[in-house]
């Protein structure tokens, strides 16, 4: 099972890119399904995340980043390099995909998916807005054309 998640959120600019890429791919899937992949369009909900990833063998997840890097870089980044557990909080806004990562493993153990990978989409705008940023959206087209390569060779399975 091959679980792709986009994360984002929609009102902010280029801090969607992930979530119009998993859009993307649901359609691209509604068109081409197949019932070993999943996508999943999980906005700012860490804890969604953890529990749609679970049963998968593989993870993919999508997010934009803001590190300082060139607008529109793409890293795609090995997942355990980039979960965290979860600071102690009683607010849930505060547990995120990385958290989710963490404490996936460690709740599910072998029901939560050891090959995780994660496209990091160096945002150019992160302000209020319902648009994508030229340089981003070339970006999130380069990312959604590898992740669609990427189920066709889930299919050829």
């Amino acid at each position: 099972m091959l679980t792709i998640i986009g994360c984002g959120n929609l009102n902010r600019s280029d801090d969607a890119v992930g979530v119009i890429i998993a859009q993307r791919l649901q359609q691209h899937l509604a068109k081409n399904p197949h019932p070993d992949v999943r996508v999943y369009d999980c906005g700012t909900a860490g804890m969604e995340v953890m529990f749609q990833a679970r049963g998968s063998k593989q993870l993919v997840i999508i997010d934009a980043s803001s590190t300082g890097s060139e607008p529109g870089a793409v890293f795609k980044v090995p997942g355990e390099e980039l979960e965290a557990l979860p600071e102690p909080s009683y607010n849930l806004h505060d547990f995120r995909w990385d958290n989710a990562l963490a404490a996936g493993r460690k709740i599910f153990q072998n029901d939560f998916p050891q090959d995780v990978t994660v496209y990091l989409i160096e945002a150019a705008n992160l302000d209020l807005g319902l648009e994508l940023t030229p340089i981003v959206k070339q970006s999130a087209d380069l990312v959604f054309a590898e992740l669609s390569k990427l189920i066709s060779q889930h299919l050829a399975v």
